[in-house]
């Protein structure tokens, strides 16, 4: 009885484990989010200029950069994937940043006068899908309003 029953286990035991294996999710790794980069109409043609790139920065809580991509010449909307292979750290935090640089000189980090840039707002996940970034802001020059007549200050504080 004994034998018995130990086999009917055995059987059921096994039936769990292929059961569970069989419907257990692929692992995807560490990180692997992907999402779409979209630029405004107005600055479209600033943003897709020849020898631009588009850089996907991923960065941690403290601001750390845990991921980047980086596209030669976009097209836009561009979508992107990232994987374990763009990633620079080894651990990946549970809240991550997600911000976009569009530029011709190459550095990352510092924002001058033509770039495009933008970011998530919010957090995203290491696995998040279907990401909307929109770099929608761009530096210039600072201009007055051409239709002013003599000095705003100086007007307003009468």
């Amino acid at each position: 009885m004994k034998k018995i029953f130990a086999l009917f286990l055995a059987v059921i035991c096994a039936g769990f484990c292929y059961y569970y294996c069989k419907h257990l999710p692929a692992q995807e790794g560490r990180f692997n989010l992907a999402g779409t980069v979209t630029v405004p109409d107005r600055l479209l043609q600033l943003a897709q200029a020849d020898n631009n790139s588009c850089s996907i920065i991923v960065k941690n809580e403290a601001d750390v950069p845990v991921a980047i991509k980086r596209v030669v010449n976009p097209k836009f909307p561009l979508e992107f994937t990232m994987g374990e292979e763009d990633l620079l750290t080894e651990s990946v935090g549970n809240e991550l940043k997600l911000e976009v640089q569009i530029n011709s000189h190459g550095q990352l980090g510092i924002i001058k006068e033509g770039d495009v840039f933008g970011s998530v707002d919010g957090f995203v996940t290491a696995h998040a899908k279907d990401v909307q970034v929109e770099a929608g802001k761009t530096l210039g020059k600072v201009q007055l309003a051409r239709n002013v007549k003599g000095n705003f200050f100086r007007t307003a504080a009468r």
